[in-house]
């Protein structure tokens, strides 16, 4: 979005098909129910351990546009309205799936059900939700596109329409099992727990075609941008943790922030202990930190990865977790590194305090590729192939590499901004030089290692996979892959990170 894009892709784009409700921040998703279905299947099939009936031969979607991600001009003091009312559009997508997955059967006998009794009175609850949004940002001064009262529609599209890049594909429902004689490959839920074409423990992903033995992907790395005189060569290290404590939580404070449950899956806090949805830049300096340097009050989170070996977590039956198909053992990362580094066009200022910074898209199946940042590889390739769209099938011995690079440009100004996007960009990748108008800051980047057990994939389904958490109906694909981060900072530790890079030396 605006500047804030990334455009090293790998081309296979990922096809959704989900089974859960979707809660898209912002008011975008896709909502998914699996109708069961061709002429060669069974009549009655088990879906999350429900029996019902094949009522048609597709999976019905609904497409609901992104409200939030177009939202680029809210005077601050309308932002905390505004959130609030995206998350009505969340919960109002998730009320209109829930229907759209009991009534099969009313949707069997009435070809015109969803449209009159799901979709256009989603279409009228958005509208006045979308109405309030425009209220509340003309009310504090501010201009609203009225463009956007289109966005109220949503549509309903077969499994075909789309795909993660929102491209066609054929007809072939690639990622999400493709079809064969009529049949759709996935099979019944196995000991894995997948069930229905979608897999998964929880019946929402992944599936087979989302994992690759990374030994057989060519090597895909690109080099570093060459550095100028002016280069900022340090780095600065911060030792944080792995989140051994277990200090979890689904908000997101700074999308949804005072909305519980605003992230809809867990995440990993590492450094200040004391984020929540409700809390603020006064609550961050009171938070304490696991960081060694007891200076480093920055708040570092990230979806937890799990194992879906049929483990039912704390968080089987609550918000988030299980009731949102996040499903499976809880892994915590064997290492998490922390690493500020320079820019290779320039030096660098320090990051202000509380800047919030989002790497990644939590909605690739909804919003497409344009802002994924997913890096997924296995120690001993990391400089070789870097992976988006899937995740590796590490070889016996290593381990898989979870990393994430952070915009590096600052725009001077804001601490955030209306989208959380475009305050910050990243540099050109052939240059490393910041757009016009930004500034180079120290490039926050993390490594997260974890020992997990290959993979297997066994008659087309994939066994002890591996899967981060997500919204449902983004079917726990790579490529959902983020990271969050709130700069809190004491006693100038800001300005001596930037000082240690720029003088390029390595500090800890």
């Amino acid at each position: 979005m605006g500047r804030n894009t990334r455009k090293r892709r790998t081309p296979l784009a990922t096809k959704a098909i989900a089974a859960s409700a979707a809660l898209a921040l912002g008011g975008g998703g896709l909502i998914w129910a699996n109708f069961y279905a061709s002429a060669h299947e069974s009549s009655n099939q088990t879906w999350g351990g429900n029996q019902t009936k094949a009522s048609t031969a597709q999976v019905a979607t609904i497409s609901c546009p992104d409200v939030g991600q177009k939202l680029t001009n809210v005077p601050n003091r309308a932002r905390q309205g505004v959130a609030t009312e995206l998350a009505n559009l969340d919960k109002q997508i998730t009320e209109a799936y829930n229907r759209l997955a009991s009534t099969r059967n009313a949707q069997a006998r009435d070809a015109s059900f969803v449209q009159n009794a799901i979709v256009g009175p989603l279409k009228e609850k958005r509208a006045a939700t979308i109405d309030r949004i425009r209220i509340t940002i003309q009310r504090s001064g501010g201009s609203f596109d009225n463009a956007l009262k289109q966005l109220a529609s949503c549509t309903t599209r077969t499994a075909n329409q789309t795909n993660a890049g929102g491209e066609q594909n054929g007809g072939q429902q690639q990622n999400g099992g493709q079809q064969q004689g009529g049949q759709q490959q996935g099979g019944q839920q196995g000991q894995n727990g997948q069930q229905g074409n979608i897999g998964g423990q929880a019946g929402n992903g992944p599936v087979a075609a989302d994992f690759v033995d990374i030994t057989k992907v060519a090597p895909n790395v690109q080099g570093k941008p060459r550095r100028t005189g002016n280069a900022s060569t340090g780095t600065f290290t911060s030792r944080c943790g792995v989140n051994a404590n277990k200090n979890f939580n689904t908000d997101n404070v700074i999308v949804a922030p005072g909305v519980t449950n605003g992230a809809h899956h867990l995440h990993d806090y590492v450094g200040n202990q004391k984020i929540n949805a409700f809390s603020s830049n006064n609550t961050f300096l009171q938070g304490g930190t696991s960081c060694q340097n007891r200076n480093d009050l920055s708040s570092y989170y990230w979806p937890v990865v799990r194992i879906q070996d049929g483990t039912q977590e704390f968080d089987q039956n609550r918000d988030g977790g299980g009731k949102e198909g996040n499903v499976g053992r809880i892994l915590t990362p064997v290492q998490a590194q922390i690493k500020y580094v320079g820019s290779p066009a320039s030096k660098v200022v320090p990051m202000p305090q509380f800047l919030r910074i989002i790497t990644g898209d939590a909605k690739t199946t909804t919003n497409g590729l344009a802002n994924a940042n997913a890096h997924w590889s296995c120690t001993g390739f990391e400089n070789k192939v870097q992976l988006t769209e899937q995740y590796p099938i590490c070889p016996q011995g290593s381990k898989v590499v979870r990393s994430f690079a952070f915009q590096s440009c600052w725009d001077g100004q804001n601490i955030d901004s209306a989208n959380h996007r475009t305050h910050v960009a990243f540099a050109d990748p052939a240059s490393g030089v910041c757009p016009n108008g930004f500034k180079a800051i120290p490039q926050l980047t993390m490594r997260l290692v974890y020992d997990i057990d290959p993979p297997t994939i066994e008659n087309g389904q994939v066994k002890n996979a591996y899967a981060v958490d997500g919204f449902p109906e983004q079917l726990h694909k790579a490529a959902t892959d983020h990271d969050d981060f709130i700069n809190v900072t004491k006693n100038g530790l800001a300005n001596k990170i930037a000082n240690c890079i720029n003088r390029g030396q390595n500090c800890a």
